[in-house]
């Protein structure tokens, strides 16, 4: 009688695995395969993102100055 219930519950999960997965917000092995991938390119972006704030603030700067130079030049 068991056995029966057992095939009836492995069928049962192999239909609905997807709808669980889901439902619990699950992760499987496929979506953590490549995930030292992922990490890597995230990484990588944060330091290039670093770097332009870093360029964007000295040319902010750069214009802020210029534009006072043209304010006093004004006066």
């Amino acid at each position: 009688m068991m056995a029966g219930f057992d095939d009836y519950m492995n069928t049962y999960l192999d239909r609905r695995m997807k709808d669980i997965i889901d439902e619990w917000n699950l992760g499987t092995m496929r979506d953590f395969g490549d995930y030292q991938d992922r990490l890597r390119m995230v990484e990588t972006e944060i330091r290039e993102m670093g770097r332009f704030t870093a360029e964007a603030g000295m040319k902010l700067t750069d214009m802020e100055q210029r534009l006072e130079k043209v304010r006093e030049a004004k006066r």
